[in-house]
């Protein structure tokens, strides 16, 4: 009887973007596990931009307390020029009042969670944000 050949499963490339280490590590590790994707990570909204400019990912999960130019305005510059203008961003963030989570939105945000984030919401929100892309990205 033939060996049975497994077939291998399209892996989502996702960018994780935070300035906590120990936070960017953890959603990649919960990623990795429960959406076998890939990660990528920025420390820096600067180096996060970097990469959304030159690469193209299934899902951005985004903290928005940044150093730098800040969540929103890097929301906003993905959004107006980068090959991700029109990928999926997840906002994840300690800010929890109603206000934040419209302006995201505007922002271009495609969903809001609010540390701490647990496994399962996470997995079922970007299960969620993929589910509308269809397939993995390629290029």
């Amino acid at each position: 009887m033939p060996a049975k050949t497994k077939t291998a499963v399209p892996r989502h490339r996702l960018l994780i973007v935070d300035d906590e280490e120990s936070v960017r590590l953890l959603l990649a590790r919960l990623a990795s596990k429960g959406l076998n994707a890939e990660v990528q990570l920025a420390g820096t909204c600067e180096q996060a931009l970097r990469l959304a400019r030159n690469y193209a990912y299934d899902a951005i999960l985004l903290d928005l307390m940044m150093p730098g130019i800040g969540g929103f305005e890097l929301l906003k510059a993905i959004r107006a020029a980068s090959a991700n203008m029109a990928t999926p961003i997840l906002v994840i963030s300690a800010l929890e009042d109603l206000e934040t989570n419209d302006r995201c939105l505007a922002a271009g945000a495609s969903g809001f969670l609010v540390k701490p984030v647990e496994q399962r919401a996470l997995v079922i929100a970007v299960k969620s944000l993929l589910a509308g892309r269809g397939q993995p990205r390629t290029t």
